[in-house]
């Protein structure tokens, strides 16, 4: 780790707080890892095809976390879109508290992780507009019109399902 780093706490890009122990932003870097040993992860969730680098395995590793890995291409025009039953795998590991506190990203930390933070949106009984209005703060400049069809016609009753509501987290139960 560079000296200039060493004594600083430096969030991964577009870092956010989602709900209780879920936080979102993008593919953690060296510089960010001291920062997300503070919130004392029990999981990582990520959304990236590829394996996961190296020195974050090695951080996941070292701080005991586990890797949830539900790999999707973005909803990418014309022919790419993001799996549905990978989606709802991903929203149900979400969902599970026994993954919290848990970080979920992707390269960017804007489209696809846009996407689950959305889907959990609507399970949170947020309207449209709010939801949308979130994604677009995240995806800016380059908003996808298809992410957003995507949240709005996601069922999450299979993803809820999933899940045994003694695991679910407390701000759905109340």
């Amino acid at each position: 780790m560079k000296e200039e780093y060493a004594d600083e706490l430096l969030p991964p890009d577009n870092f956010s707080m989602v709900a209780p122990n879920i936080y979102r932003g993008g593919m953690p870097k060296k510089k960010n890892h001291r920062f997300l040993e503070k919130l004392k992860l029990k999981s990582i969730l990520t959304l990236i095809l590829e394996e996961y680098p190296i020195q974050n395995q090695a951080f996941l590793k070292k701080n005991n976390i586990q890797l949830l890995q539900f790999g999707m291409a973005g909803n990418k025009e014309p022919f790419v879109d993001i799996p549905e039953n990978v989606m709802v795998k991903a929203v149900s590991a979400l969902l599970d508290k026994r993954n919290h506190p848990v970080f979920i990203h992707c390269n960017k930390g804007k489209h696809r992780t846009g996407c689950l933070v959305g889907c959990l949106r609507k399970i949170q009984c947020w309207s449209y507009t709010s939801i949308f209005d979130e994604y677009r703060r995240f995806s800016a400049p380059k908003s996808r019109s298809t992410d957003q069809q995507f949240i709005e016609l996601f069922d999450p009753k299979p993803a809820i399902s999933a899940v045994s509501k003694s695991n679910l987290p407390n701000f759905l139960l109340t």
